[in-house]
């Protein structure tokens, strides 16, 4: 119903009850005065037996056969009495009465019925809405009113909306659960394949060995042995990192992983995270470039925030060549705190950009040999310390991670 029809209702709600009121009042005011009439016409009587006892009978007579309302008011009024001197009244105030009781009714009962007529559909609109809701029929929107029922039905929809996203994000997660086991698989696979090759390999090797006729060939087939058994140490490396990531990741989704926050210097964090990697630089012939600025806290975990810019710097070594360098930067405004890790590569490939911090991603051009969760940590763990990170590529080359700490 609009909010015109409403005002309607209303009004003839009122009308109704007043009309009703009205009657019951007058029909209680004819008794009264018809009340007030006996005792005014009994004392009378009385007076006038009291003064002439002989006219009792005549009296009594009078009483049962005169028609009061016709003679006896032409009577009084020869004397200058009216009915307002005496409280006498007719029937009219009782028909009228009569009348407007019955008209109140009349319109209650119109009112009455019209708005449960109004309210019954509206319900069956909502109870429908509902039954659609349940048979699986999506985008279904209720056409707004202005009644009683709306704060019900702005109720309704909520629920049903936010039923509605959270079925969306029980199937995301399913799906990425699925997709999650489907990688882990992969990434399983790919380091078991390559140790059960290693392990026939070095077994044609030490046969090899055995049926070697020269010191040569001995010395030959050990080289090959111990190529492999360096391989199958890496494999192993691999697959312990790949327990401890995803050990690491539940620990994450479930929010168990407990965080010790503390005020720590910026340079503290980016000169622990270059010495841990210092042999990987090393080898692979790149330098670290970390300028001090001044003293800049963030109030993080050490530890594991040294961990997310340790995964950043392995990338950007990764990415660039032999006599390049991985630059650090680190600046502070009210806001927060912000670093940039960068290289002097060739960047990341487009198509590569909307898909960096997902679990297990490795792009089409990827030369390392990771598992593609390394950054997917980073995020996760600066998201865990009011940061957030993004990824993009400078416009003279090279690929660069911005990391914002904001201040609380």
């Amino acid at each position: 119903m609009s909010k015109k029809s409403n005002i309607k209702i209303t009004v003839l709600f009122v009308l109704s009850i007043s009309l009703i009121v009205a009657a019951m009042t007058t029909y209680l005011l004819t008794l009264y005065y018809r009340h007030v009439c006996f005792h005014i016409l009994g004392g009378f009587c009385d007076s006038m037996i009291e003064n002439n006892p002989d006219s009792r009978q005549a009296v009594l007579e009078l009483l049962k056969t005169h028609d009061f309302h016709v003679t006896g008011e032409n009577i009084l009024s020869n004397f200058g009495y009216y009915p307002s001197n005496l409280g006498i009244t007719d029937t009219t105030a009782l028909w009228i009465a009569v009348l407007a009781f019955f008209v109140g009714g009349i319109l209650f009962l119109f009112t009455f019925c019209y708005w449960h007529r109004k309210s019954y559909a509206r319900i069956q609109t909502l109870t429908g809405y509902l039954e659609k809701i349940n048979t699986g029929v999506q985008g279904l929107v209720l056409e707004s009113s202005d009644d009683e029922f709306s704060k019900l039905q702005d109720e309704i929809y909520k629920t049903v909306t936010e039923l509605y996203q959270t079925r969306e994000e029980a199937l995301t997660a399913r799906n990425n659960f699925a997709e999650n086991l489907s990688n882990i698989a992969h990434q399983l696979k790919t380091p078991i394949t390559s140790i059960s090759l290693t392990v026939q390999m070095a077994k044609e090797y030490l046969g090899d060995i055995r049926t070697a006729e020269t010191p040569q060939g001995h010395t030959s087939m050990a080289c090959k042995m111990h190529a492999n058994i360096k391989d199958i140490q890496r494999q192993i490396n691999r697959l312990m990192y790949l327990e401890e990531a995803l050990l690491l990741l539940s620990r994450i989704d479930a929010g168990t992983l407990a965080l010790d926050k503390k005020p720590t210097d910026v340079f503290t964090i980016l000169s622990l995270a270059s010495d841990n990697l210092y042999e990987l630089f090393m080898q692979k012939g790149v330098l670290i470039d970390i300028p001090e600025m001044g003293v800049m806290n963030i109030n993080v975990d050490l530890n594991w925030t040294m961990e997310a810019v340790m995964n950043l710097m392995k990338n950007c070594m990764e990415a660039t060549g032999t006599g390049t360098a991985v630059h650090c930067s680190y600046e502070k405004n009210p806001l927060y705190v912000q670093i940039r890790i960068w290289d002097e590569g060739e960047g990341f490939a487009r198509e590569d950009l909307p898909h960096l911090f997902e679990r297990f991603y490795r792009g089409e051009n990827t030369k390392n040999t990771g598992i593609g969760i390394g950054l997917s940590l980073s995020k996760a763990i600066i998201e865990m310390q009011n940061g957030i990170i993004r990824a993009f590529n400078l416009p003279n080359g090279g690929a660069c991670y911005e990391v914002r700490f904001y201040i609380s």
